[in-house]
């Protein structure tokens, strides 16, 4: 316990899933959390779990933690969230990209709402939201920003078999663009003690979104639990830049190296 005992951490994407997940492991360590995403009840999505929900069981463990609902693709709702979090909390020393809005289609079939849509959310948001928290952070002379990746930033194999199928292009455009803006930004902010890390599963997490998607099931064998992405955040968001930076890390293999060194 306390290991960011005064540290004001903002989470995106954090209703359900992974973002929950590493919310609630922030707030236990003692990060007060501002947790963000558009879903702040029940009726307001198809898919199980609201900021109300993560906030309660981060208050009921005896953390700190508010929902501000946000729409990451909306610019003045990201100029909020930030406002929001310094207001209520003070200077933003963490900030977790997790949210993402995604659509499984080959390239032939994407409509231009949904192309620009995910880039806006996975992209856009990310750069915005760390060009508003890098002025605090440079002044307070260290801070951590953590940019949530996947396995679909690779290039597929040849011949590609089932992949060519999924329809998992831009979806990897996507998070192969917020991998190289990671390792670009880790270079620049460097000097000033500013980690910045990417962080993918090492196999999929069962949310309530890959099951919508029928990426994998509740009983899969091969599945990770969130908890692995949980515990692989917290370590990436701990250590200062000259120790851990400008990673394209995996959860399990993350975990596995710290522990082995």
């Amino acid at each position: 316990m306390g290991a960011l005992k005064g540290k004001v951490a903002v989470v995106t994407g954090a209703s359900r899933g992974i973002g929950a997940a590493i919310a609630v492991r922030l707030a236990a360590e003692g990060a007060k959390v501002v947790a963000a995403a558009r879903t702040v009840e029940a009726a307001q999505s198809r898919l199980e779990g609201t900021l109300g929900d993560t906030v309660a069981e981060i208050e009921a463990a005896g953390g700190t933690a508010f929902a501000q609902a946000t729409d990451l693709s909306r610019e003045q709702d990201r100029l909020a969230l930030i406002q929001a979090a310094e207001e209520r909390y003070g200077p933003v020393d963490i900030l977790v990209n997790n949210a993402a809005v995604t659509y499984f289609a080959q390239v032939g079939d994407f409509t231009d709402r949904r192309y620009q849509l995910m880039f806006e959310v996975q992209v856009n948001a990310p750069f915005h939201l760390a060009q508003l928290v890098i002025p605090g952070m440079r002044e307070r002379g260290a801070g951590w920003i953590l940019n949530i990746s996947s396995i679909a930033a690779r290039h597929p194999a040849f011949p590609p078999g089932a992949y060519a199928g999924i329809g998992l292009t831009v979806y990897g455009m996507c998070k192969a663009a917020l991998e190289r803006f990671t390792t670009g930004l880790a270079a620049e902010l460097y000097a000033d003690n500013i980690a910045v890390n990417a962080l993918s599963p090492n196999q999929v997490v069962p949310t309530p979104g890959t099951l919508f998607h029928h990426l994998t099931t509740e009983d899969a064998p091969d599945n990770e639990p969130p908890a692995v992405m949980a515990d692989a955040a917290l370590a990436l968001c701990r250590r200062p830049a000259a120790e851990l930076t400008g990673r394209i890390a995996y959860s399990q293999d993350l975990l596995a190296e710290l522990k082995d060194g």
